[in-house]
């Protein structure tokens, strides 16, 4: 008779909070480039630009990440990629120094987007393992 096939552990609540502690890191990060990058570093114009209120929607998102409310992380990692569009867009067409910040840029929302995936992944699978043990 084969042996009843046991469920794989469900990953810890600190393996959520770790990828919600990334994620919520990289978004601030990323909000800070995006505002230096615009207003100080490099910007287009003298005194800053307008495109630092690229900055603003990524704001929205925090509140949620903290609250780890999984429809922010799902609408955050496929709106994030605006970001990177934009990064690789820059970082190929502007000068130096824009074009470091651009790909600093690139990397962040690719961190972003890795913790934004994994927190949904983990969390799927509690809540997975949690309907397969009050279901037994």
């Amino acid at each position: 008779m084969p042996s009843p096939s046991v469920p794989a552990p469900a990953p810890s609540p600190s393996s959520a909070r770790t990828t919600r502690a990334i994620a919520v890191l990289a978004l601030l990060a990323l909000t800070a480039l995006c505002l230096a990058w615009e207003l100080w570093l490099a910007p287009l114009r003298p005194g800053g630009s307008w495109l630092a209120l690229k900055a603003l929607p990524l704001l929205l998102a925090l509140p949620g990440l903290l609250r780890m409310r999984m429809y922010t992380y799902r609408a955050l990692a496929l709106f994030i990629w605006l970001y990177f569009v934009e990064g690789v867009v820059r970082a190929t067409s502007d000068r130096a120094p824009s074009s470091y910040y651009a790909w600093g840029e690139v990397v962040l929302v690719v961190i972003l987007f890795v913790a934004c995936t994994a927190h949904i992944r983990l969390r799927q699978r509690e809540a997975k393992a949690a309907a397969a043990v009050s279901g037994t």
